[in-house]
């Protein structure tokens, strides 16, 4: 029997493996991948390139801005996610001289990445490719690739590609400031003693199965989670999920939250969450029901949540922080009676041009 056939007789295996694969993917680069990632950053390194550009899509775009606050708060250097539309559909050429071009993506294969790649390299860039196949379009047109030795993905919803994405762009960033990355250390253990505390998120998805709109937000590092777990949710249950950073929610949007409004906070433990506290304590005054992912003290001053590991630094907390929430998407998936392996309308690739 297929895998297709297998998911249809029971929805959400595959998403379900491959959630449970994480730590394993997690250790593999740090024993595997680390000493290949250490050696292109310092390579890069001795370039001195004078700021730097992600490009990527989906899922992939919110490992690039996991890796934007990474550069700009470890190495001070400006950073930004580029339009690849100003190339590939308008036609500019920018003067990308001793600029690092870094594009993400877990296949490597959509054509308006690969073509964008190959106009930044044309224009002078140095140019980086994450991904998760090696053989791919985009590893051929770049100078470098990490592999972030995720293995096969089935499922739709990407997972563990993402969090080897966000284990890798860490690990190439430390490896840019001659950094050891000991702060991921630990992560794989870390991960899997989140995940195995499922039926915790499965009895937190009861508050979700009927809801109508979701709210999620974060600060800092915690904000990629916030786009993430949005976009998980949106591709798996249809819910609608509007992420926002904290400072955004206040300027305008936080109207639309009632005394009924479902909103997930991601608090991370650090300056991230410090900024946000603001916005909870007003989300709080407005009567939200109010679900945080965080430590245990903003756990009990919400409606409920979910508590992550103490004493975690903050710039890889966020590899930790998506894991229950994409148990989360999955639990409540399943509980609306949908399938999370094989969402309506989508394909693995997406080629975008």
């Amino acid at each position: 029997m297929s895998d297709t056939q297998t998911s249809s007789v029971t929805p959400g295996r595959i998403m379900a493996a491959e959630m449970a694969e994480q730590p394993a993917v997690l250790q593999r680069i740090l024993d595997e991948g680390a000493p290949k990632i250490r050696e292109i950053a310092a390579e890069i390194a001795a370039r001195n390139p004078r700021f730097v550009l992600l490009t990527a899509r989906g899922t992939s775009d919110n490992a690039a801005l996991y890796a934007k606050y990474l550069i700009e708060v470890l190495l001070g250097k400006p950073a930004g996610l580029t339009s690849m539309s100003t190339t590939t559909a308008y036609g500019a050429k920018p003067d990308l001289r001793d600029v690092l071009v870094i594009t993400v993506s877990q296949s490597g294969g959509s054509p308006d990445l690969v073509a964008s790649t190959k106009a930044a390299r044309e224009a002078g860039a140095i140019t980086l490719a994450v991904t998760n196949n090696p053989g791919s379009p985009l590893a051929e047109v770049s100078e470098f690739h990490i592999d972030v030795l995720a293995g096969p993905e089935k499922a739709l919803p990407a997972t563990k590609t993402y969090t080897a994405e966000l284990l890798a762009l860490y690990l190439f960033v430390e490896g840019l400031r001659g950094g050891d990355g000991a702060a991921a250390k630990g992560l794989p253990e870390l991960a899997a003693g989140i995940l195995a505390r499922q039926p915790e998120v499965k009895a937190l998805a009861e508050r979700y199965r009927f809801a109508q709109r979701l709210v999620i937000t974060s600060r800092g590092y915690g904000y990629p989670t916030a786009r993430e777990a949005a976009l998980k949710l949106m591709e798996t249950t249809y819910i609608p999920a509007s992420p926002f950073s904290g400072a955004d929610l206040l300027h305008g949007p936080l109207a639309m939250v009632d005394n009924v409004s479902p909103v997930i906070a991601i608090v991370p433990d650090g300056k991230g969450g410090e900024a946000l506290q603001p916005v909870l304590d007003r989300l709080r005054g407005r009567g939200a029901d109010l679900v945080v992912i965080g430590q245990q003290d903003q756990v009990d001053a919400a409606s409920a949540g979910f508590a992550l590991p103490a004493g975690v630094p903050e710039e890889v907390q966020t590899i930790l922080e998506i894991l229950p929430l994409q148990q989360l998407a999955y639990e409540v998936t399943i509980a609306r009676g949908q399938d999370p392996d094989a969402p309506r309308a989508l394909a693995k690739v997406t080629e975008t041009h």
